[in-house]
């Protein structure tokens, strides 16, 4: 899935909880990080807390991959 919001990211988020069997409070506890934050994480809220996301991320097997694109439009050689 393409993450381009944070409402992506935090339906990604839920989405493994939920395939895991994992309550929100379970989950938070599992990764270490507050059921509030992991709520507002799920609900897509903006947070400037990158180093909870990942941490979160990893607590549930998942990975984040960045592909790199190029800024030429479509057909420019240049």
């Amino acid at each position: 899935m393409k993450i381009i919001t944070p409402e992506d990211i935090g339906q990604i988020i839920r989405q493994k909880r939920k395939s895991d069997g994992l309550t929100l409070e379970e989950a938070a506890a599992v990764c270490g990080v507050s059921y509030a934050f992991l709520s507002a994480l799920e609900n897509g809220k903006a947070t400037v807390q990158l180093n909870k996301v990942l941490q979160v991320l990893r607590g549930l097997g998942l990975e984040l991959k960045a592909n790199i694109r190029s800024w030429a439009a479509p057909g420019d050689e240049s």
